[in-house]
């Protein structure tokens, strides 16, 4: 204790918390580390320390299970490799947890790595601990899958695991910790940047998740440590040398703060602290100032005895010194939600230094520091989360809204990203209009907020009142606004709403949402298509038995095969061929792009020089149609290529000896109707729009026979649609017709 400091100060060492760099010596050669190995005796005494009526029998089998199925097994540090889960069981000690966590960190690696099976843990040790360690062994080889599939997938199947039993997690957590620790006896460098890396991105913003920052921090400075050793050492050197100046300082205040609360009868403890490195470093870049500019670097935490004794110390503090506007939280009143009580403030101290506050009871401080292991106790024959003040929240709802993503069907790597923004942003508090309170991340909007109360509320949302007033969606929300949802009885998916939200979990609804509706308008026009396909070779779909061609084309059910032809991936063609095999035979060569039969071309087109031994092809490059002014081109050994005068494939026969031959259209290629033309349609991607864009066709009396899209993008569509028409003219008309919908935005006749 300093001198002349108060019986209830407490003063932090002066140099900063976490790992000192590693000399450039030991990172090289990593001599083994043959630390002293925590003893059977000395672990029974922590727990019995905190829990008197632990299974003393269990954890003294589980200790010696352990060491005998590890055996001569060693560790990259040159440790014996039971010395591991020792230590995982010694970390977990230190959040006073209960018999079976433990038990279950002393075996958690013993099904992975030693004979032990399942089994023999059921037997010797009960069903609990068995399924306990089978989550920590799945969650070990999700680790090892992470180096072979994506970050993504990994997460998905962790978020699963850990949400059926949270001690799972504080096993998984520990074990990570500790293996951070000795990460740097792992000799390639590749390998510890990639645990690093997922210890940053996973493990540390979990951990902070279920309110467990003592380990967070630590994982967090030592995952720093490994990625950026320079940038590590530089920060802590320079809060070590700032720590030592600022000591006299810290008990100086300590002691000033003990004093105005002893004087006001209010009984305290005063911690005075240095931020961590990767603190320091995550201010550095996001405020971009420099280490000298930073004026928050030490704080104080004051631990009281009552809730009450709280707010009368605050009130002590703001009259001792000067307060700094807009820098009060009270996150008792509105605790965060992983459980984190705490009231902060910011005041000028000695000095006129700038000096953070934190003000918390002896209880809230145990949640700080342990989170959801502070209150996660047996009750009876329930285990859950059992607080001493009935007013705090469950900090594993923060996991919640990480465990809905999954339920919106959004690939691996959307999920990585959207359980990101889950995890890594500060809160803002906000009410429904009944005053229930909805946190989200600081910068969400009102969209957000719709998709915390329900995925219905988001997906029928059509405006927000905020604080009584009507506001764009765009509004960013703030502390205390009362938010109410206007909405409809229709969902109504716009692409665009995802831009506007910030929250993994609306982002993540919104592109379901959008995927549901995209599937049922492709469903739609895919049954439409099919209608329309066999009915063309004379089926009757109401009386024919889809089955047999589903079967045949390898669909799971008639939905998707629908939706298939609506996407253009099956043609009227394809189904009717698996429907009716052979029946290809009576097939309109519009199917292939090819706009009337060529056994029926002569009698289509008129030309002087045009013999009855010819043969005559319309080509599927412009798809000649009734009314086109056309040219024929005698291609030797083959016969006569009709093309349109504009098509670009006559420049490439310039220069060939191919003839030329003038043609026209006959008054019965006029008449006949069989002309298949292609339009290509830019639309907005929006709902119904595929509906749309058919109806107006049936209106025009086109017929579709196939349709796809082509150059998706979040705003726009391109529609590739087969029409059956009559002529030029006819395919003009339809064109027109799309061109006054709103929803298009251009029509071109296709060419390839």
């Amino acid at each position: 204790m300093a001198d002349g400091a108060p019986a209830g100060a407490v003063i932090a060492p002066p140099a900063a918390e976490g790992p000192p760099p590693l000399p450039p010596s030991q990172t090289e050669e990593r001599p083994p580390a043959r630390g002293r190995i925590l003893r059977q005796y000395e672990l029974i005494e922590r727990i019995k320390a905190y829990s008197p009526d632990a299974n003393e029998d269990a954890i003294n089998r589980a200790y010696v299970f352990a060491m005998q199925h590890h055996g001569t097994q060693l560790r990259a540090s040159g440790d014996p490799y039971f010395a591991h889960p020792i230590e995982v069981a010694g970390i977990l000690t230190e959040m006073r947890l209960d018999t079976a966590t433990i038990v279950t960190a002393l075996l958690h690696d013993t099904v992975e790595d030693t004979t032990a099976t399942l089994a023999d843990i059921e037997h010797q040790f009960g069903a609990e601990i068995a399924g306990l360690v089978d989550g920590v062994t799945k969650l070990t080889k999700l680790e090892v899958m992470s180096v072979r599939t994506s970050q993504g997938e990994n997460l998905q199947k962790f978020v699963l695991a850990l949400s059926k039993d949270i001690r799972v997690l504080l096993v998984k957590l520990a074990d990570r910790l500790h293996n951070m620790r000795t990460l740097r006896f792992i000799k390639k460098p590749e390998k510890r940047a990639r645990i690093a890396r997922e210890t940053l991105d996973i493990y540390a913003p979990l951990a902070r998740r279920i309110g467990i920052s003592r380990i967070a921090t630590e994982l967090e400075d030592l995952a720093f440590h490994e990625l950026q050793p320079e940038v590590y050492s530089t920060i802590h050197d320079q809060v070590a040398a700032l720590s030592a100046e600022r000591a006299e300082l810290i008990a100086e205040v300590s002691s000033s703060i003990t004093h105005a609360l002893d004087a006001a009868g209010i009984a305290s403890k005063v911690l005075g602290r240095m931020k961590r490195p990767y603190s320091i470093w995550q201010k550095l870049e996001r405020k971009t100032v420099s280490f000298s500019q930073i004026a928050d670097l030490f704080g104080f935490r004051v631990i009281v005895d009552t809730t009450d004794a709280c707010y009368r110390a605050m009130g002590i503090i703001h009259q001792t010194w000067q307060m700094i506007p807009g820098r009060f939280k009270d996150f008792i009143s509105v605790p965060r939600p992983n459980g984190y009580r705490s009231l902060h403030t910011s005041v000028v101290g000695p000095g006129a230094k700038r000096v953070e506050i934190q003000i918390r009871t002896q209880d809230m401080d145990a949640v700080a520091e342990n989170g959801v292991a502070a209150h996660w106790r047996y009750k009876g024959a329930q285990y859950g989360y059992y607080p001493a003040d009935s007013g705090v929240a469950d900090p594993t709802e923060g996991l919640r809204a990480i465990v809905d993503l999954l339920e919106h069907g959004a690939d691996a790597e959307e999920f990585l990203e959207n359980a990101k923004l889950e995890l890594f942003q500060d809160q803002v508090f906000v009410f429904t209009p009944d005053g229930d309170m909805i946190v989200l991340p600081k910068g969400a909007t009102s969209l957000d907020f719709a998709y915390a109360v329900h995925s219905k509320v988001g997906d029928t949302m059509v405006g927000v009142r905020i604080n009584g007033e009507d506001r764009p969606m765009r509004t960013v929300l703030r502390n205390g606004d009362s938010v109410e949802i206007l909405r409809s009885d229709i969902r109504r998916p716009v692409p665009d709403w995802e831009s506007l939200a910030v929250t993994g979990r609306a982002r993540s609804a919104i592109r379901r949402l959008l995927r549901e509706t995209q599937r049922d308008d492709f469903l739609k026009l895919g049954r439409q298509l099919a209608r329309h396909g066999l009915a063309r070779f004379g089926l009757d779909p109401a009386q024919l038995n889809l089955e047999p061609a589903r079967e045949a084309l390898g669909f799971k059910s008639a939905d998707e095969m629908h939706i298939a032809m609506g996407k253009g991936h099956l043609t009227g063609l394809q189904l009717a061929e698996a429907a009716v095999p052979g029946i290809a035979q009576r097939q309109v060569l519009g199917e292939a792009r090819v706009s009337i039969k060529d056994d029926q071309a002569h009698a289509f087109v008129i030309g002087a020089r045009l013999r009855n031994d010819q043969r005559v092809f319309f080509m599927p490059c412009c798809s000649p149609l009734p009314g086109d002014r056309i040219v024929g081109v005698l291609v030797p050994e083959k016969g006569i290529e009709v093309h349109t005068i504009d098509c670009r494939h006559l420049e490439e026969m310039e220069n060939t000896a191919h003839e030329w031959i003038d043609l026209a259209w006959s008054e019965e290629a006029r008449a006949s109707g069989l002309a298949v033309g292609r339009l290509t349609v830019t639309c907005q991607n929006t709902k119904g729009v595929f509906a749309e864009v058919g109806r107006i066709i049936a209106d025009c009396d086109g017929n579709i026979t196939n349709v796809r899209a082509d150059r998706r993008s979040e705003d726009f569509i391109d529609l590739v649609a087969d029409i059956e028409v009559a002529s030029n003219r006819h395919l003009n008309t339809i064109a027109a017709s799309l061109r006054a919908l709103p929803v298009v935005v251009d029509v071109q006749r296709h060419r390839s």
